[in-house]
């Protein structure tokens, strides 16, 4: 089942991939960043749909949008010019322990 966590974590950011390389697109007018789009989609996609495999739904879900989520903001605060704000480091580190709770509940298929 650690395996399987693993896909999900990989998953997660290669969903912070795909959401960056989308706003890089411009509306997918760009090629470089629709391509990488296009290439962390299918493969964190695919991640997950292996992981599901031996993971209850739910938590690989939410962990993989957690981690999705967070890098995604995070990404852009430090490299695209996101407000950062005390309120949105805060929310972006209770979505972090949140995915670390899922993670830790031991949800798999007995």
């Amino acid at each position: 089942m650690a395996w399987s966590w693993l896909l999900v974590v990989v998953a997660g950011l290669l969903e912070t991939g795909f959401a960056v390389c989308l706003k890089l697109s411009h509306g997918f007018t760009r090629l470089f960043p629709t391509i990488a789009f296009a290439a962390f989609a299918l493969g964190s996609f695919g991640l997950l749909t292996l992981a599901l495999r031996k993971l209850d739904v739910g938590p690989a879900y939410a962990v993989w949008t957690g981690l999705g989520a967070a890098g995604t903001a995070i990404y852009g605060m430090v490299f695209l010019g996101d407000l950062v704000s005390t309120l949105k480091i805060v929310s972006i580190t209770l979505v972090i322990v949140g995915v670390i709770g899922l993670q830790l509940s031991g949800s798999g298929h007995h």
